[in-house]
């Protein structure tokens, strides 16, 4: 189309939404003096500033990719595990390998992004990663490593469901003892985009799999606290009982167990 301010707002509106427009009509669409357009501009320029954040969070969050790959590793995963601080449930962990050819922009550590953001993620994720893998520890296995032994475990189980070999891992705040090359990155999940990416694929499966436990265990809401000792779970803990999904070496269970 070619730059005219004699398009009605509604149009003008719809051309904007779409982003189909040139840098003509945008030149237009600027001049335009009708409070709607001024309007719809001001938004236009807000999601613009919006994305341009967006894609430079991607870029600080590359450099670690960036580096590798022009070092001459190709296949680079990004480590990451949930779960280790509540009372209840697994640990999870997952290994991605993302494709510079497919950029998923948005990524950052799972904590920061709403529910909504982390499903959407999440599904960009497994449509456009080279390979994603996921390991996960129970309660019982918990409790028979430690968290530490166990969350390092998950995290090489997820790299060992990798359907393509990585050359090089990305890790959250941990060594593995595998024949990789790696580097152990503090708050990873923040600086890194493989590293965030395994964080949403993590978080999102676990949280996953609290809400099918929330369905067994209707009582303790797992659901709702995904397994923390909030003090809703801590009450149903006192009113009905340790479960076989608890981590009877964490203390507020213990303690409950007579376990001092």
């Amino acid at each position: 189309m070619s730059g005219n301010p004699k398009k009605t707002i509604s149009e003008i509106k719809e051309i904007l939404l779409e982003g189909r427009y040139s840098e003509e009509d945008w030149i237009a669409f600027q001049r335009d003096e009708r409070k709607g357009v001024k309007d719809l501009i001001a938004k236009e320029l807000r999601k613009k500033a919006q994305f341009e954040k967006v894609i430079q969070l991607h870029n600080d969050m590359s450099v670690f990719e960036k580096r590798y790959n022009d070092s001459g590793f190709k296949a680079i995963a990004g480590v990451d595990e949930v779960g280790r601080g509540p009372l209840a449930g697994p640990v999870v962990a997952s290994a991605v390998i993302l494709d510079v050819k497919k950029p998923i922009y948005g990524l950052q550590d799972s904590k920061k992004l709403s529910t909504p953001k982390l499903n959407e993620l999440y599904d960009a994720i497994l449509e456009k990663a080279i390979s994603v893998g996921v390991g996960v520890m129970s309660a019982e296995e918990i409790d028979e490593f430690n968290i530490y032994q166990a969350s390092k475990k998950a995290m090489q189980k997820a790299v060992a469901a990798l359907s393509h070999s990585p050359d090089f891992l990305l890790v959250d705040a941990m060594e593995l003892p595998l024949p990789v090359e790696q580097e152990s990155l503090i708050k990873g999940d923040a600086r890194s985009i493989s590293i965030a990416a395994a964080s949403i694929v993590a978080k999102v499966t676990r949280d996953r799999m609290m809400e099918k436990l929330g369905g067994k265990y209707p009582e303790y809401g797992f659901e709702r606290h995904v397994g923390y000792g909030t003090k809703e779970h801590l009450s149903a803990l006192d009113q009905h009982g340790v479960t076989d999904v608890h981590r009877k070496t964490f203390a507020p269970v213990r303690e409950r167990l007579g376990m001092f």
